[in-house]
Order: C-alpha cells, then structure tokens, then sequence
C-alpha cells in the first residue's frame, strides 16, 4: 500500500513538474533567441519552456485547430490579431519587437545597388520565405515590388516554408543570395561568414511581432509570466542584441 502511495505521490509530483513547462509557439525567426530567452526565463522563474518553432501562418492555423499552445510568439501582429479577434485569446496582443529585414548571401557580391544584383546573371536563385504564412517573407515581396523587380525577378525565386528554411538555403549555398531576419547575422557568428545589406524599412511595412496568451492554455499563470517577462528590460536587451527592435 505504501509503495503504491508513493508511486501515485511521484506521478503528481511528475505532473505538476510538467505543468510548469510552457508550451510557446514560436515564428521560425526566432529559432536561436528563443533558446537564449527561455534560458534567462528559467533561471528567474524555474519555468521549463518548451519552443515549438514554425511559420507565423501555419502556428496560427495550428492553435485554431487546437493545438495545446500556452503562448504565441509571431513574426508580425497580424495574426496573433485573427487569433485574439476570433476569440482564442482573451487579451489582445501586444507588440513584443520590431524585425529587420536583411539580405544576405555567403559570397561577396556586392550590395550597393542590390536590385540590380538580383537581376543580373550573377544570381541565379533568390531565396526567400512564403508570403502567405511568413511576415519576413511578405516584407520581402513587399520590397522588390516597391523596387519594381517583383515579377522580374520571380523565376529566380525559391521559396521556404519559413524563414528558418530560407536561411538555411543561404548559408548552405541553396541560393545565392536571399531576404531574412537580420537576426541571423547574430546566429551566424562563428559559424558561416556572411555578406549582408540592411534593406531600408521604408521599402516595406514595419514588421510589428506580436505575442498572445492562447486562451485554452492550461497554464495561465505560468504564461502571464512569460508574457511579461518579455516585455522585461532584461528580454528587451537580448532580443536588441540580435537585431531586433525593442
């Protein structure tokens, strides 16, 4: 009987442990900060963060359908605006960084007059992420077509999932140049060298990243920690450090 007490005292103790851990859906660029983020978390709070990382669309669609999100971190605000809108979440969201969309290639080509690069034979493949589902990917659609190539340039184009794909396609050579977080300069360091151009923002619509607490949550007070400290100093100088705006 004492044994079975125990045991039964054990998987309370396992359930509770794990009711700590926060499940955050995360846009796949942040890939790299959200580690640096959930370690600083942790060491505050005891919190575990779970990160499960994708394109801001397809994260959305998923907590739609359900899936057991504590909180969204998305790459714009637009979505996390439809999520709380139609009623999966009881806050509205708030704006936790401002990207910065770069490009970026592991070859030094030359970006002073980088619309023209991209038309010139010395590219043959641009990637970048979909615009449908991935906000850095929509800001870059949204840059070449204000620099009037977007139609030119589109048999030059592949197309990632996310823009942790689209990054991935650049430093393994995939493409030859392509349009990303410039938070990957910081993820890079020591690892790829690479050849970058800041793209002047006014060429595309800020990107206002947004973060909601899913309603269905499970932890709310885990989450409504997590969600401030976000918006902490302490957040806001690491997410400063790669490149974001705070």
């Amino acid at each position: 009987m004492k044994r079975i007490i125990l045991v039964f005292s054990l998987l309370l103790f396992s359930a509770a442990l794990y009711g700590q851990n926060l499940r955050v859906a995360v846009a796949a660029n942040l890939q790299d900060v959200i580690k640096v983020l959930a370690k600083d978390f942790k060491e505050k709070t005891g919190i575990e963060v779970e990160p499960i990382i994708g394109s801001s669309g397809n994260l959305a669609t998923q907590i739609k359908n359900g899936a057991p999100f504590d909180v969204f971190l998305s790459a714009d605000i637009t979505f996390p605006e439809t999520l709380f809108n139609e009623g999966f979440s009881n806050k509205a969201p708030v704006v936790y960084a401002y990207g910065s969309l770069v490009i970026v290639s592991t070859q030094d080509i030359g970006f002073e007059n980088w619309e023209r690069l991209l038309l010139s034979p010395r590219v043959n493949k641009i990637a970048i992420a979909n615009p449908q589902i991935a906000p850095y990917g929509k800001a870059a659609e949204e840059a070449l077509t204000k620099k009037g190539i977007w139609t030119d340039v589109q048999p030059k184009i592949v197309q990632g999932e996310s823009i942790a794909q689209v990054s991935t396609y650049i430093t393994t050579g995939v493409a030859e140049v392509g349009f990303t977080t410039q938070s990957l300069i910081k993820d890079s360091e020591g690892k790829t060298k690479l050849y970058w151009k800041l793209i002047d923002p006014k060429n595309y619509r800020a990107i206002k990243q947004g973060m909601v607490i899913i309603k269905a949550s499970k932890n709310i007070a885990e989450a409504e920690k997590f969600y401030q400290y976000i918006l902490s100093a302490g957040a806001k100088k690491i997410l400063k450090e790669y490149g974001y705006g705070v």
